[in-house]
């Protein structure tokens, strides 16, 4: 549906009293609000800076962005969007669609971006052959983070298959320790979900479940063993998980408490910030079974339309964003891996480097997915829909079996 013309004349309001009263700035709405996050946004201020740009912050607190979605969707309402917007996956889509964002193309023309970025991430980042957004990063979310430690008392090696990590796993919890590190939050029981689902059906499978939606595939005997081994894992995650915040998973493994997590690469933070060594005193690697795939999500800034073009300042911020320099400052900080494929990341930690290589391998292969439960592979409302089957199965409300139905229905309700 495209926007309508007294929303389009809304946007176009905001924009000629925003560019009226402040013609060399730019108003960024995110919710980078963590300190490595913020103090990397200001190697983006400083390039601005440099071409007399300023910068009005506009930071929403809030991990996943909802409440930033909410904050812009009342801007534009009231008359006054943002210039630009940090945005994930299906809301660039929505927005685009509306008709609210500008036509980037003669940046993207001039800065190759075509080129540099893959077509996985260009999903987003275009609408209707138009560039709409410029991609910031890249996470990944199918990782297993390690405590080198425990895994070095137990003897245990880097698990390369779905057998080898359940083994692994009754090895740690046989020792005494808590084997899987894990909050029991919807997102979190939807992002092993995503892994398992990975590493069961591969990536064809992946597709069509996740992506096409393919009521078929949803109802398989391989959906199924998804299930059953999301059963399995269950058995492995201590009592006290329910309403874990991932972060606290993460300081389990840290403190020698838990041999493992199942999380995205921003759970390395958390080991870099306590002083902890890839390598050394954690172990980074993909889930096994989805050694070839990356399932990621990807931070984009969208622009929003000033009127007849692209503002000047929003052309300078855009280049900035997909600048080398910034790609990897800010991604050295953040955990994630810079979005273009043609950078030297030498200045990454072990993990961020491992991951990087990856990323463009499965740019390259065509096993780049974008991640469900980060809302890469499907609207918000079927994403939904599926963390609540996903979670009452994990909590044991459903058996297998019948999650295989209620994920068919669920799916079949939402995705009108």
């Amino acid at each position: 549906m495209k926007m309508t013309t007294t929303c389009k004349a809304t946007v176009a309001a905001a924009a000629l009293v925003a560019g009226a009263a402040h013609a060399q700035d730019v108003e960024v709405l995110h919710w980078w609000t963590a300190g490595g996050e913020a103090a990397a946004l200001n190697v983006l201020k400083d390039d601005l800076a440099g071409q007399d740009i300023g910068w009005q912050d506009m930071p929403v607190a809030g991990g996943g962005g909802t409440q930033a979605m909410t904050v812009l969707r009342a801007r534009v309402t009231s008359g006054n969007a943002p210039t630009a917007v940090q945005m994930l996956g299906f809301d660039i889509l929505d927005w685009a669609q509306e008709g609210a964002l500008a036509n980037l193309n003669p940046i993207a023309e001039e800065q190759n971006w075509g080129e540099v970025i893959p077509e996985a991430l260009q999903r987003f980042s275009t609408y209707e052959d138009q560039w709409v957004a410029a991609p910031v990063n890249v996470h990944s979310t199918n990782w297993v983070w390690a405590d080198a430690s425990i895994m070095e008392e137990l003897g245990l090696e880097q698990p390369q298959t779905w057998e080898d990590f359940v083994a692994a796993l009754e090895a740690a919890q046989e020792a005494g320790y808590v084997a899987l590190a894990h909050g029991g939050q919807a997102w979190q029981d939807a992002t092993l979900f995503d892994a398992v689902l990975m590493a069961t059906g591969g990536p064809e499978f992946y597709q069509k479940t996740m992506i096409d939606l393919d009521m078929e595939a949803l109802g398989s005997d391989t959906m199924k063993q998804v299930f059953d081994r999301m059963a399995t894992l269950r058995g492995f995650v201590d009592d006290n998980f329910s309403g874990r915040d991932w972060n606290l998973a993460s300081a389990m493994v840290i403190n020698d408490e838990a041999a493992f997590q199942m999380m995205g690469d921003w759970a390395k933070g958390e080991f870099l910030n306590a002083g902890q060594t890839p390598g050394e005193d954690f172990l980074c690697f993909r889930f096994p079974g989805s050694q070839d795939q990356v399932l990621f999500n990807s931070d984009q800034f969208a622009m929003f339309s000033q009127g007849d073009g692209v503002s000047d300042e929003q052309a300078a911020l855009a280049k900035a964003i997909l600048s080398p320099e910034f790609q990897i400052a800010f991604n050295k900080v953040k955990g994630s891996v810079p979005a273009r494929t043609d950078l030297d990341a030498s200045e990454l930690d072990a993990c961020g480097q491992q991951g990087y290589e990856e990323y463009k391998a499965a740019a390259e292969s065509g096993n780049l997915f974008g991640s469900m439960a980060h809302g890469h592979a499907n609207p918000a409302a079927v994403k939904n829909a599926m963390y609540d089957v996903i979670t009452a199965h994990f909590n044991g409300e459903y058996d297998s079996e019948t999650a295989v139905q209620e994920l068919q229905t669920a799916v079949e309700i939402n995705a009108m």
